[in-house]
């Protein structure tokens, strides 16, 4: 029972991290810099794509409803990999968005009792 806790503690760090690091994009995002408009341009996509971060945390907003979290993952699956796409087309790096989404995956997983049973990674 008590290394259970640890794993469920593991999954809300882990799930933490992810979610701060959706935030500081999302807020990236929305400042609307110079540097963010090059960024768009760079990607091939127009500058009003920054309204993308509210999409960004509205998926990050049900992943972190507990009883909508497996929905939030999926969602925010789907939203990463459009940005490693994007990112993979123009030669850039898309090892940030892989990383948040592993983070996401792997958090949730510690958390979530009834993923451990489909996917038992994790010893009980």
């Amino acid at each position: 029972m008590k290394n259970n806790r640890k794993i469920v503690w593991v999954g809300r760090v882990l799930s933490a991290l992810g979610s701060l690091a959706l935030i500081f994009a999302a807020s990236v995002k929305l400042a609307g810099s110079p540097q963010m408009e090059q960024a768009w341009s760079h990607l091939g996509l127009p500058g009003s794509m920054a309204t993308i971060a509210i999409l960004d945390l509205t998926c990050l907003a049900v992943y972190l409803i507990p009883r909508l979290s497996v929905l939030g993952a999926v969602l925010l699956t789907g939203y990463l990999g459009g940005a490693i796409c994007s990112h993979w087309r123009v030669g850039d790096s898309f090892v940030f968005p892989l990383v948040v989404g592993i983070l996401i995956w792997a958090g949730l997983l510690c958390r979530e009792p009834r993923l451990r049973e489909i996917f038992p990674i994790l010893k009980k």
